[in-house]
């Protein structure tokens, strides 16, 4: 049976006074232990964070890497230094950094070598625009975004996938359960056609709206191993919540 995993995506939020209060409100969950949890700062964040979390059982996360190694390359962060930080995961290929970084499925794949050649468990998310649901193409979009990574370095069972369907992403809409579990069945049985000993160890995690209200029914489904939240997790009571709605 598959661990559930909450992973929290604070994107470009925080600050040291807020971060230390949102830790305070986490590190003592009782749920902790029985789900596996990671938080993902920005980077300027990550020492801090990984210090106020040592000795919990939450592991530190960052939110991208560098497609290439140490050098000069202004403004980058290599995934080595990520590791330096003692991250234990990374998060390649969200949506916005496709749609606002141009981020293309060959400069994910290349993050994604760096991030496990470093030691690094990759997150890797993908999903489709309300217009390609729309016009049928959900599944193909979402495939081929998988598959660009998944035949260029080969997962192992330590991998997670997100699944986050861009038009539910920080609007409030969410899949249903229904819904998510029939894209994440597809992903799986994807995998399975590939690399049948690891396709039912893989955690396939959603991202798209989730929050206290919706996470109980969304992991009561057999695909849904957890989730990828944004704005949910910049409010412990809420992560929390989430995170103990995992157990039950």
């Amino acid at each position: 049976m598959r661990k559930k995993l909450i992973a929290g995506n604070w994107k470009s939020n925080g600050s040291l006074e807020r971060n230390a209060d949102l830790l305070d409100g986490i590190v003592g969950a009782k749920a902790l232990g029985s789900v596996d949890v990671v938080v993902c700062p920005p980077f300027p964040y990550l020492s801090s964070v990984g210090s106020a979390i040592s000795g919990s059982k939450i592991e530190l996360g960052a939110q991208n890497c560098s497609a290439t190694e140490d050098g000069a390359y202004t403004g980058e962060v290599s995934a080595r230094m990520c590791a330096d930080m003692e991250c234990s995961w990374v998060i390649l290929g969200h949506s916005e950094r496709r749609a606002l970084y141009a981020e293309s499925d060959d400069v994910i794949t290349c993050k994604v070598k760096r991030a496990v050649d470093s030691g690094l468990r990759p997150i890797l998310c993908v999903g489709e625009t309300l217009e390609e649901r729309e016009s049928g193409q959900a599944e193909e979009v979402a495939l081929k975004q998988l598959n660009a990574v998944f035949l260029s370095v080969q997962p192992d069972e330590s991998w997670v996938v997100a699944y986050e369907p861009v038009w539910a992403i920080g609007t409030g809409k969410t899949a249903s359960p229904d819904d998510a579990q029939s894209m994440h069945k597809v992903l799986r049985d994807n995998i399975r056609k590939h690399f049948p000993q690891t396709a039912d160890k893989i955690r396939i995690l959603y991202g798209g709206s989730v929050k206290s209200s919706n996470a109980k029914e969304l992991f009561s489904m057999p695909d849904v191993d957890g989730a990828l939240v944004g704005g949910a997790s910049l409010v412990s009571e809420e992560f929390v919540s989430i995170i103990e709605a995992a157990v039950e």
